[in-house]
């Protein structure tokens, strides 16, 4: 992709992205029917060594990672208008971005994680500060790349104290025994290296209180990448951290690092949600949304049984196709528009009542509105937890905060139905962006009244 810009026309280059992702697809598919046979060969070659590992968990958590990239593509169409857009680049960006985030979800050593957090995170660094003429966009990568750096140094950090402690980067070695037990060391530096290789995840999910980045990268970033990153990136941190906290699973372990997270949770939920309020442009509204749904996703962690994957697997699902419809809306609209905020949705329903429609479903879903994905994703988080009774002041804080994240979501649908339009006219939306919306709002729609389907590709 990163060559083929020399070759041929602008307008080749987003298909061809876009056939990569759907390549990427089938062999994750591939991947998902032969999983054994494929572990006891390639990944055990010599050059790779164990250090990477498939799973059904790892292919279908690639398999929304690739969906993701593949439904935002379609709406970076405007920038082959732009003769200043770079688009082979940024096509090629997007694609590393997605391999690193495969990476992490496929780790079996931590410094394949590091690997891809890096490669996933440069990327979006480069992708955030695209728009080179626009000062919101250069102030965000800055913003982004340097935060980003110190969240990297404290994974580094958590990293060299894990293995000081049990001499090894692999996963399954980290529950083993404290190499420096018997030194009498006043740390523990295994539960020390934990903690901080937490933190340093929870920074790429957006989780309070390492989440002050977000919303000025979501608004100063170009809309369509916002919307990549508030998917494909939170799907691979999630996945990391459900990979890294599999050997910390003894009590002693587990109590240590459920006070980090349930603190980090309530944090979450409420900085997510109250300071989404008081949002009147579009794109802050969302990064709260964003973070408000790390929150929800964190209590699938702290609740850790047989059901958290399956768990987080279907938020991520339901969160990515709503944040796909949400933005992408947003986008054709504006696009057409030429205006930002959510004043540009006023009297939507009015001028283009499909487009309409099909943001007032992602949003209910976001809101966990019933008979969408987003409200089956909730109920079964909140199912799992339920019957843990030290999560119970966790479950209060997120019912009472999904209550106010009613009224937030509302005010949009409410601008779109019940406000005279500012300008009037029909919106351009190309036969992709509009195939990428109905797939995402269709989906929205069949996972809330049938989730059941889900199963289908959970087995085998």
């Amino acid at each position: 992709m990163l060559f083929l810009g020399f070759y041929v026309p602008r307008t080749w280059l987003l298909p061809s992205t876009m056939v990569s992702c759907a390549l990427g697809l089938g062999a994750v598919w591939y991947e998902k029917m032969h999983t054994q046979e494929l572990a006891n060969t390639f990944y055990n070659l010599p050059f790779v060594n164990g250090m990477m590992g498939m799973s059904q968990t790892a292919c279908l958590f690639g398999a929304i990672i690739l969906t993701a990239g593949l439904l935002v593509l379609p709406f970076a169409k405007n920038m082959e208008a732009n003769p200043r857009a770079e688009l082979a680049e940024l096509c090629a960006l997007t694609l590393f971005a997605m391999a690193g985030a495969l990476l992490m979800v496929t780790y079996k050593n931590l410094i394949m994680l590091f690997l891809g957090l890096e490669v996933l995170s440069i990327s979006v660094y480069i992708l955030t500060g695209s728009d080179k003429s626009n000062r919101r966009s250069n102030e965000a990568a800055i913003k982004y790349f340097l935060m980003g750096s110190f969240a990297t140094a404290i994974l580094l950090f958590g990293f060299a104290l894990l293995y000081g402690s049990t001499g090894s980067f692999y996963i399954a070695s980290l529950g083993g025994p404290d190499l420096l037990s018997g030194y009498n060391i006043p740390v523990d530096l295994r539960l020390a290296g934990m903690a901080l290789v937490i933190i340093g995840i929870l920074f790429k999910v957006s989780a309070a209180p390492f989440h002050f980045w977000t919303p000025d990268v979501y608004d100063g970033a170009p809309t369509v990448f916002t919307a990549f990153m508030s998917t494909v990136v939170k799907t691979a941190g999630f996945a990391a951290i459900l990979i890294f906290l599999e050997p910390f699973s003894s009590d002693t372990d587990h109590l240590f690092w459920a006070k980090i997270i349930t603190l980090c949770t309530i944090a979450t939920l409420l900085v997510g949600n109250v300071l989404a309020l008081v949002q009147t442009n579009y794109k802050r509204l969302l990064a709260y949304s964003s973070i408000s749904h790390a929150g929800f996703m964190l209590i699938a962690v702290l609740a850790y049984s047989s059901d958290t994957v399956d768990n987080i697997l279907f938020y991520s699902l339901s969160y990515a196709l709503a944040t796909v419809a949400a933005f992408g809306v947003y986008i054709v609209v504006a696009d057409s528009r030429k205006a930002e905020g959510i004043e540009v949705l006023r009297g939507l329903a009015k001028d283009e009542p499909l487009l309409a429609l099909s943001l007032s479903i992602a949003l209910a879903s976001l809101g966990g509105i019933p008979l969408t994905a987003g409200f089956i994703g909730k109920l079964n988080i909140f199912a799992n937890a339920i019957a843990q009774p030290q999560l119970l002041p966790v479950l209060f804080v997120a019912i009472g905060v999904s209550v106010i994240s009613v009224y937030y979501y509302f005010k949009i649908i409410a601008a779109m139905y019940m406000s005279a339009p500012i300008e009037t006219g029909l919106v351009r939306v190309s036969f992709a962006q509009v195939l990428a919306l109905v797939v995402a709002t269709a989906s929205t729609l069949l996972l809330g009244l049938a989730p059941g389907l889900l199963s289908f590709f959970y087995a085998g």
